[in-house]
């Protein structure tokens, strides 16, 4: 069954303040039935009303760039995420490695930047 729009925010909402992942990284979380392009969809989907929000802005592309412009840099950089001169971020500084913020390892997960 294809990851539904759930299974994706429920990834996206365990990554720390300060700290961001790939579209890549949270499609390898949700499991084999999700891709980058599908996270992506589903964080368009989301609107201003949500009663549980998702930290969208902590979702990046590869590259540790934004793919959506002023606004998420803007809420980065609230957050404490440094970009360079580049407007790229340290994805070894502020990579999530998938583990919680008690320290214990989250069921399948992995760091791509280790």
């Amino acid at each position: 069954m294809p990851a539904g729009n759930e299974d994706i925010y429920a990834v996206v909402r365990q990554i720390p303040r300060g700290r961001v992942a790939t579209y890549g990284q949270i499609a390898h979380l949700v499991g084999p039935s999700c891709d980058a392009r599908r996270v992506g969809w589903a964080l368009a989907a989301l609107t201003e009303t949500r009663i549980d929000p998702v930290p969208w802005q902590r979702v990046v592309n590869a590259k540790g760039m934004s793919s959506l412009g002023g606004e998420q840099v803007a809420l980065l950089k609230q957050e404490g995420v440094a970009f360079d001169a580049r407007g790229r971020i340290d994805l070894r500084r502020f990579g999530w490695n998938g583990l919680s913020e008690d320290g214990s390892q989250q069921p399948e997960t992995y760091s791509l930047f280790a």
